[in-house]
């Protein structure tokens, strides 16, 4: 995401929508308040008012595997899904499990 202030709340909403994550997920994983991420998704069309609140959310929505995609060749901004649902979880999991990393070389 190269201009985080170009994230606008539709694109929020189908962020939220494609990834499958509820608004309080989403939240929490900003790190901003209920309230102010339900703000930012409820603007429309407009940009989000606050960098930092969009380089937040942007954050958020890359971390639940989503891109954002800017306007480019004539086609307006958007999202897609950089990983399956599955994909995601199966990586956040992953990620959690901890411990320190072994030699994978078999002999």
């Amino acid at each position: 995401m190269t201009e985080p202030t170009r994230l606008t709340g539709r694109m929020v909403a189908a962020a939220r929508a494609l990834a499958g994550i509820s608004l309080e997920d989403l939240a929490a994983a900003a790190g901003l308040g209920l309230e102010t991420t339900r703000l930012a998704e409820n603007s429309g069309s407009a940009p989000l008012a606050s960098p930092d609140q969009a380089a937040a959310i942007g954050a958020a929505l890359e971390h639940f595997g989503v891109l954002i995609l800017e306007e480019a060749g004539g086609l307006g901004a958007g999202v897609r899904l950089k990983f399956t649902r599955l994909d995601v979880k199966q990586i956040a999991r992953l990620e959690g499990e901890g411990g320190p990393a072994g030699d994978d070389d078999v002999p």
